[in-house]
């Protein structure tokens, strides 16, 4: 049954993001260019997620359990130190050249726009070197 909910809010999540222009990179360019034609559309469905995620992300720190009654393991460290801070920065710099964040990217492969994979394979090639440079850590 898990399965079958994780498919559903999958499902609602891509849709959201193709409604809302979430999983075009001209649009988010367009959010982006803050000093040019700005395109402050995407600031509303920011707020409407942050909006809707609101109440069940202070459940989920009260008590950190699922529906299902699964623990969920929620990160420990509050520090802001220079890996988060580069991690970000690098990030952002991938999303603001692309247009794409991870989420988007499959959205749109799943619309037909198979250019997308070389934003997949560079964000997957990122986390394996991130493994092998993490392994002591």
């Amino acid at each position: 049954m898990k399965n079958v909910f994780a498919f559903i809010f999958g499902g609602l999540f891509s849709l959201g993001l193709m409604i809302s222009g979430m999983s075009n990179p001209a649009k988010v360019l367009g959010f982006l260019d803050i000093f040019g034609q700005w395109d402050i559309s995407l600031m509303f469905v920011m707020l409407g997620a942050i909006a809707v995620a609101f109440i069940p992300f202070q459940r989920a720190i009260k008590k950190p359990k699922t529906l299902f009654n699964e623990q969920i393991q929620l990160p420990t460290n509050t520090q802001i130190d220079q890996r988060l801070i580069v991690g970000a920065f690098i990030f952002g710099i991938g999303w603001g050249i692309a247009g794409i964040c991870p989420a988007p990217a499959l959205t749109l492969v799943g619309l037909g726009h198979f250019e997308a994979l070389y934003f997949i394979v560079a964000m997957l090639v990122g986390m394996f070197i991130f493994r092998i440079l993490n392994k002591g850590n």
